[in-house]
C-alpha cells in the first residue's frame, strides 16, 4: 500500500469534479446561514456529522470490498433530496472517469458498467481507494474531509472569505474528523455481518431542503 496515493485521492486538484460544488454552502450563504468563519465552521461541524459520516462509512465499506450495487441503494436510501441524488451521482461519474484513468481497476469497471449515468460518490470514492491500494481508514478520512472542505473553499468564493480564516475552522475540526472516520469505520466493519442497514443514516433536512430550493434557482455559482 502507498499512503501517498491518499494524498493524490484527496487533492483538490485531483479532477473530480467537486470544485463546482458547494455542498450547500452556495443556499447557505443566500439564506443568512453562513456569514461569516463562525457560521461556516457550525455548518460544516452539523454537515461533517450527518452527511459526512454517513459518506464515510459507505466509503469505508466499498473500500473494504462490500458489495457496491447494495451500498448504493443504502445511499439512495439516505439521500431523500432527489437534488442531492443527482449531484451525488454525477459527482460518482467525474469520479469514475478520474479514477479510471488514475488505478485501472476490474472493479471500477463493472461499477461503471452498472451505473453508467454515475453510481453515489462515496460508493465510488472506497471503489477508487480500494483500486489505489488503500484501505478503509483512509476512505473514510477522505470523504469526511470532503465533506467539510468542499463548504470551505467555496465559501472563500461566495463571502470572499479570508482563506486563512476558512483553513482555520478545518484545522479546528480535525478531532472530529477523526472521530467521525473512527465511527465510520466501525459501521463498515459490522456491514460484513449485519447488513447494508448497520451504516449510518445522519439526518440533515436543512442539506435536504435547502439542496432543493438551490436546484431551482435560475442563476448559481455551483451546482449543488
Amino acid at each position: 500500500m502507498s499512503r501517498a496515493a491518499l494524498l493524490v485521492l484527496a487533492d483538490g486538484r485531483f479532477p473530480a469534479g467537486g470544485h463546482a460544488h458547494s455542498g450547500g454552502a452556495e443556499e447557505a450563504v443566500k439564506a443568512g446561514r453562513i456569514s461569516g468563519a463562525a457560521s461556516l465552521a457550525d455548518f460544516c461541524r452539523g454537515r461533517l456529522h450527518t452527511a459526512g459520516l454517513v459518506g464515510a462509512a459507505l466509503s469505508a465499506a466499498a473500500a473494504l470490498g462490500i458489495d457496491p450495487v447494495a451500498l448504493d441503494r443504502a445511499a439512495d436510501a439516505r439521500t431523500p433530496s432527489p437534488a442531492l441524488r443527482l449531484a451525488a451521482r454525477k459527482l460518482g461519474r467525474q469520479l469514475m472517469r478520474a479514477a479510471r484513468s488514475t488505478w485501472p481497476s476490474a472493479e471500477l469497471d463493472a461499477l461503471g458498467r452498472e451505473f453508467p449515468k454515475g453510481a453515489h460518490q462515496p460508493v465510488v470514492l472506497g471503489l477508487a481507494a480500494r483500486a489505489a491500494g488503500l484501505g478503509p481508514v483512509d476512505a473514510a478520512y477522505c470523504a469526511a474531509y470532503e465533506s467539510v472542505g468542499g463548504p470551505a473553499t467555496a465559501t472563500v468564493r461566495l463571502l470572499s472569505l479570508d482563506p486563512f480564516d476558512a483553513t482555520g475552522v478545518l484545522a479546528r475540526l480535525a478531532p472530529e474528523m477523526d472521530r467521525v472516520a473512527d465511527r465510520a469505520v466501525e459501521a463498515a466493519r459490522r456491514v460484513v455481518d449485519e447488513g447494508v442497514d448497520a451504516l449510518p443514516a445522519g439526518s440533515a433536512p436543512l442539506l435536504e431542503i435547502g439542496a432543493e430550493a438551490h436546484a431551482g434557482w435560475p442563476v448559481r455559482l455551483f451546482a449543488s
